[in-house]
């Protein structure tokens, strides 16, 4: 079968690869469509952390936000033929963290597509646990169901940071988590501002529900972004972006950090103890992955409009090198 491979920094290939061999409690999906977003990005580029700390390695098969049909589930029959996404966070099981509903940082896990070697979803089938699946509604077409993952970061993001109607939201950075941060926060009331560098960005967020959308140039000046938010959501992982948050946010207020940089980010945490700032990383969206499939089949969040382009899976390397590709689905 065929897989988007990574060989190294700036070399995708299309490679034929062997088909996947289930045992039992795995299952094989046969991919419809797959994303490919920033994570993706910084593994082609070499710039993504865990090349650095050795929890991936070269040659590297891709993709972990995707949509597929089950063609065999040994010993899981009821699995065949439904139409699927899942977890990219694979725990061990049995830690307890994992017992405890948080294999998403379990010491042993694998990262599909990410960490460990676990091979992505870039290719015409995934091998995966049934236990990280979650059935999709025939309401849910597949480009939305392959954004699943990606916005259920955005709406953990919002969970996580106690988001209530009538509070005041900043979002920085409008790419994929970034909006659906925003989505989910307008979807509870909540008055959501977006901070940002690209007006194609900016104009998607005020799409999903921002009150305001603000350039990054405007914090220069004078009389620029008000500060005093009830919750920041830094979705950029850009350079000096967390301690931005930390200025924007009010006293006692609570920043939740999504993005992640290629290098050390530092924060002043004076600004956290003396403000009494709630400071929350936020690594995966697999707690909230029910609740995002059930918020795009109600139609309260449509997620689609984060597509930029839908390509065939041999464009994927092409793509990849066009830095402005922004989110990109390949199709089988």
């Amino acid at each position: 079968m065929r897989a988007l491979v990574l060989h190294g920094p700036l070399d995708a290939q299309i490679d034929d690869v062997p088909v996947p061999d289930p045992r039992a409690g795995q299952a094989v999906v046969r991919i419809h469509r797959v994303g490919l977003c920033g994570t993706d990005l910084a593994f082609f580029r070499g710039t993504m952390p865990y090349l650095q700390t050795g929890g991936a390695r070269y040659p590297l098969r891709i993709g972990h936000e995707w949509v597929g049909t089950v063609t065999a589930a040994p010993g899981d029959p009821d699995w065949v033929g439904a139409r699927v996404t899942g977890d990219t966070m694979l725990g061990c099981g049995t830690c307890p963290r994992c017992r405890g509903g948080q294999q998403h940082v379990c010491a042993e896990r694998f990262e599909i597509g990410v960490l460990g070697g676990w091979h992505g979803a870039a290719a015409d089938e995934l091998l995966v646990p049934t236990t990280c699946l979650h059935r999709i509604p025939d309401g849910v077409d597949d480009s939305a169901a392959a954004l699943v993952e990606p916005a259920a970061n955005g709406a953990r993001a919002v969970r996580e940071g106690g988001v209530v109607a009538g509070q005041r939201v900043a979002v920085i950075g409008p790419g994929a988590l970034g909006s659906m941060a925003t989505a989910f926060a307008a979807r509870l009331g909540a008055e959501v501002e977006v901070i940002g560098r690209s007006d194609r960005g900016l104009d998607r967020a005020i799409g999903f529900g921002a009150r305001k959308a603000w350039r990054r140039d405007d914090l220069t000046r004078p009389g620029g972004i008000p500060s005093d938010f009830d919750v920041v959501i830094e979705a950029s992982g850009g350079a000096g972006m967390p301690q931005l948050a930390l200025e924007l946010v009010r006293p006692g207020g609570t920043v939740v950090c999504v993005g992640i940089n290629g290098d050390p980010t530092p924060i002043d945490t004076r600004d956290l103890v003396t403000r009494d700032i709630r400071l929350i990383g936020n690594l995966s969206g697999s707690p909230a992955m029910a609740e995002t499939i059930a918020a795009f089949a109600d139609g309260s969040i449509d997620p689609t409009p984060l597509v930029d382009t839908t390509a065939p899976l041999e464009d994927g390397p092409v793509l990849l090198a066009a830095a402005d590709a922004g989110k990109i689905h390949l199709t089988a």
